[in-house]
This record gives C-alpha cells, sequence and structure tokens, in this order.
C-alpha cells in the first residue's frame, strides 16, 4: 500500500475510533508515514496537554492501530510540540514507567 493510503487509513481509524481527542478539544497530527517499513508517527497535542490519561491513550494508540490497518506494524506516539504540546513530559515520563498502566484499555 503507498504511503498516502497508509496516512488515509491512519487517519480514519483516529477519527472514527478515537473521537475523544477531538471531543475533549485535542488533536492529532501524522507526522511521517514509510510504507515499506509499515511505520507510522502520530503526534497528540491540543487539550491533551495535562489530561491525566494522555499517557495511556498513547499506548493505546501504539498498540491498537497496527492491529487495525493493514500494513502497519509499528506506530510511534509522540507529544506535539509548540502551541499543540501535549502533556507535562515529567508526568507522562513517570506515567510511562508505572505498571499500573501496562494493561489500561480505553474506552475506544
Amino acid at each position: 500500500m503507498s504511503a498516502e493510503g497508509l496516512e488515509r487509513q491512519t487517519r480514519n481509524y483516529l477519527s472514527n475510533n478515537v473521537p475523544q481527542i477531538q471531543q475533549h478539544g485535542g488533536n492529532f497530527e501524522i507526522r511521517d508515514v514509510d510504507d515499506e517499513a509499515g511505520t507510522a508517527t502520530v503526534a497528540i497535542g491540543g487539550a491533551c496537554s495535562g489530561c491525566g490519561i494522555a499517557p495511556m491513550t498513547m499506548k493505546a494508540i501504539e498498540r491498537r492501530l497496527p492491529e487495525s490497518v493493514d500494513g502497519l506494524e509499528d506506530v510511534e506516539v509522540v507529544r506535539s510540540g509548540g502551541p499543540r504540546a501535549a502533556v507535562m513530559p515529567s508526568k507522562t515520563d513517570d506515567m510511562e514507567a508505572m505498571d499500573e498502566y501496562e494493561d489500561y484499555s480505553p474506552p475506544f
């Protein structure tokens, strides 16, 4: 599949299956798609900044997106920079290291 096709499917998945991001004032941006490697980088920001479950949402997207989009093998979710910055970095890093969030399954 072409990079454009993977990007379109990734965008459709996020819009249709993770509407909470946009419904709660956040946003996502597909930064990079490599069709040959089957990888994508997605950035989240906006109201995701400071959201307590943003790190868990990021992990869930990384886990579920490859399961849902043919040709996508690996997804990296990053925090947007600048005015679209997402989540306080020190808190995100702390939360990512906590075992309590390992099995969290958001409702999408």
